[in-house]
This record gives structure tokens, sequence and C-alpha cells, in this order.
């Protein structure tokens, strides 16, 4: 990396928190019988219910509502503190480059979740912004998502590289001019530069 960059766009899920996929869906099956899986799955998956979630048509209390819990705060602290795992390396990366670079969260997920995430792994004091589809309107690949992160932050796309877990996402920031990395936690295939961890996403950006 040779470029001038000031900023880092970061995904949520897959590169700040190890579960790339969240776990959610697993962690409602737990929380039910079996009886309700069929149900829930045609909740989320079907009709779409979680996307709309994420979109922030819908809230995180009517979401979970329809899934079937009743404590639905409780759901959600739950499922955070339960199911999702902070990546060790962050934060030591995060203390290295926050000198240097500005580092942006750009992650697809409810409001209220990434809200009490980034606050319960005490992850709010690194970030000058916490841009979240559920607040913006619109999802990775989406280039919108993109375009108004840019405006919010007030950057060019050549100052900014963004990392993310998902070469689909990569590709759309890619066609608005921000230098893609992945951060290889699946296996995506993936045409660019890819880092495995954060040591080597560090040594890749200087």
């Amino acid at each position: 990396m040779i470029k001038p960059y000031t900023t880092i766009l970061m995904d949520m899920y897959g590169v700040i928190l190890k579960e790339s996929k969240g776990n959610f869906l697993p962690f409602v099956y737990d929380s039910f019988p079996e009886s309700e899986h069929g149900r829930i799955t045609d909740i989320i998956r079907n009709k779409n219910t979680f996307t709309e979630a994420q979109l922030g048509q819908v809230s995180s209390h009517d979401f979970l509502s329809a899934l079937g819990f009743g404590d639905t705060e409780k759901a959600m602290r739950d499922y955070i503190e339960t199911a999702l795992t902070l990546d060790e390396g962050f934060i030591p990366f995060a203390e290295k480059v926050c000198g240097r670079y500005r580092l942006v969260l750009l992650s697809n997920d409810v409001s209220e979740w990434s809200e009490y995430i980034t606050e319960y792994f005490g992850l709010n004091k690194y970030f000058s912004h916490k841009i979240v589809s559920g607040n913006v309107g619109a999802r990775k690949p989406d280039f919108k998502i993109f375009d108004d992160t840019l405006a919010i932050i007030g950057a060019r796309p050549a100052e900014c590289i963004f990392v993310d877990n998902t070469a689909k996402n990569l590709v759309a920031a890619e066609e608005v001019g921000i230098s893609p990395v992945l951060f290889d936690r699946d296996g995506d295939h993936y045409y660019g530069a890819s880092v495995l961890n954060f040591e080597e996403l560090y040594n890749l950006i200087g």
C-alpha cells in the first residue's frame, strides 16, 4: 500500500468479530423448541424480516418479537454476549493505527445491535464514525452505503481502504474508487489484496 490513505473503513462481522455470519440463526434455534424452527426460518429467510431490520425498516424489538421473544432487550443482550466473539487482534491493531488513520465502522446490522456491540466490547473510542445499514437505509454491497459513508465522513474514495470478509462487498467498494482488502476469514475467493489477521493488515498498510 503506497497511497496516502487517511481512513480505514472496517466491517464488523467476520473482521472485528470472528463470527462472519453472526451465528444469529443458531442462537434463535437454541432459544426455541425444534417444532418452531420452520416458522423461525420462514420469518428470517423467506419474509426477509432480518433484511428489513438491517435496513432500519423494522426495529430490533419488533423483529425479535416476531420471532417469539418476550423480553426482546434480554434476547439482544444474550445474543451479543454469548454468540459473538471479539477478534483478539483488533484492539492492539486499533491502538497502533488510531494516531495515523481514521477508523470508521461500516457494517450491515440492526441499529440497536450495533450500538450495543460497540459499547459492550469497548470499541466506541476507536471509531471516528459508525456507519450502520440500519441507520442509513442501505446495505453492502449497495453503492449507496459507500456513497453515504464518504459524504458523512467527508473523504474522497482514494483516501480510503475498506476491509471486509466478503468479496462482493469489496468489488462494490472498488467500483466506487475505494481500495479493498479481504479479511480472509472464510476462504472467500478474491483476486485482490488479502490478509488473514490484524497483524498482516497492519503490515500491509504500514
